[in-house]
Order: structure tokens, then C-alpha cells, then sequence
């Protein structure tokens, strides 16, 4: 499956260490503010989508010289960025997998709009193609039944993260569960894998599994 990247405008401090190389990789597509790094790093992007609130006027001249798609919205609107670019994203190539980067290190209110934007209608096709990765997280998003989680290098935590009542089975990670009812929004956290790979099963909502390193 073909990947596209896209770059938020969060801290570099939060970037995965070869973030570079990964972007070089694939297509990308610039969120905001995510554009200038793309461009510093000498990477074109498909495209940039945002509000450009977070950039001069002499920067944005620089993103509308450079990169042949720019979808500008209004600053005042209902949905983030981040929001658009992965709709925008999901529509040009619909069959990708979608790997978010920049996502978190900045404001508080900023990251759990990220990781609750699953809930919008407009991205129900992207959640269980879509990844989001810093330096010390890989995020992703499953849908009820059972699911395969493959260990990612480098990755020692595993967090499950219900974020509805749901009744959940560990089978064979470290600490396990037998259809355990959640009743509340609950994270599962600092389980590990005992091999390369564990399943999971929930019944209902949204499952945000967290592989984590120090």
C-alpha cells in the first residue's frame, strides 16, 4: 500500500529521529506551517492545505511560488487544519495509507483535537489507514472485531485506549483481559508485546492503540 506523509507545524523536538529520510520516501503533503519545514528540507510537497494564520505574508508568497496545490482556508472555520489536509488526502488517494507527523509537542487542546478527530464523519473512510508517529508514540485507529498489532521497532509500551464503553479481550499481550467490560473511556496502558505481534478484541467505538518507548 502506497504511503503519503503529511507534516503539521508541530516542534521538531517531538520529530521521529530519521524523519528526513522517511519523508523522502513517499509524497507528502504540507499542514500549515508543516509546509516551510518541508521546503527547509528540501522536499516539494503535493500539496499544502491550512489557513496559513501560523505563517508571514512573505512565507506564504514563498509556499504559493513553490508548491503547485495550495487549498487556503478561512481562519474561521469548523474544522482544524490537520482536519482538512487528512479529508483532502483521503480523497486524492484513496487506497494510501496516511502517516501524520507534527501532530503533538505544542498545545494541549491542539493534540486531543488530533487524536479525537477520528470522530468527524468527513474521515470515517481514513481511521483504520491512518498513523500518527513522533518521536516516542506510533498511533493507531481500529474499528470493533478482532484486530493484529505488529510490534514496531524501537517500541517497548502498548497502550490500549478505549475511548467508548466497549468490552474488550487481551488474549496475549503481557496483562491480559477476557471480555472485560469498559464502562467509561479508559487507557490500557504500559502493556507489552510477548512477541512480534498481539490481537485484541472489542465489540464497540473506537480503539486507539499507543506503542510507546521512554
Amino acid at each position: 500500500m502506497e504511503t503519503i506523509n503529511l507534516l503539521a507545524g508541530g516542534p521538531k523536538s517531538e520529530w521521529p529521529v530519521d524523519l528526513n529520510h522517511r519523508l523522502e520516501q513517499n509524497p507528502c503533503i504540507g499542514i500549515d506551517r508543516g509546509t516551510l519545514h518541508l521546503l527547509d528540507m528540501g522536499i516539494t510537497p503535493y500539496a499544502a492545505i491550512g489557513d496559513f494564520d501560523s505563517v508571514s505574508a512573505n512565507e506564504l508568497a514563498l509556499i504559493q511560488q513553490r508548491v503547485e496545490i495550495v487549498h487556503q482556508s478561512n481562519p474561521i472555520k469548523d474544522e482544524t487544519d490537520t482536519e482538512l489536509a487528512l479529508q483532502f488526502a483521503g480523497q486524492q488517494f484513496p487506497a494510501a495509507h496516511l502517516t501524520l507527523y507534527g501532530f503533538s509537542g505544542g498545545r494541549l487542546d491542539q493534540l486531543l483535537t488530533n487524536l479525537l478527530m477520528v470522530y468527524r464523519p468527513f474521515l470515517t473512510d481514513v481511521i483504520t489507514r491512518l498513523t500518527l508517529q513522533d518521536r516516542h508514540n506510533w498511533i493507531q485507529f481500529y474499528q470493533p472485531g478482532t484486530n493484529l498489532v505488529e510490534k514496531q521497532p524501537g517500541m517497548k509500551y502498548l497502550d490500549f485506549v478505549a475511548l467508548e464503553p466497549t468490552t474488550l479481550t487481551l488474549p496475549d499481550e503481557k496483562y491480559q483481559l477476557d471480555r472485560f467490560a469498559v464502562k467509561r473511556p479508559t487507557s490500557f496502558s504500559s502493556n507489552e508485546f510477548l512477541g512480534e505481534q498481539g490481537t485484541f478484541t472489542f465489540d464497540h467505538g473506537i480503539m486507539m492503540v499507543v506503542q510507546s518507548h521512554d
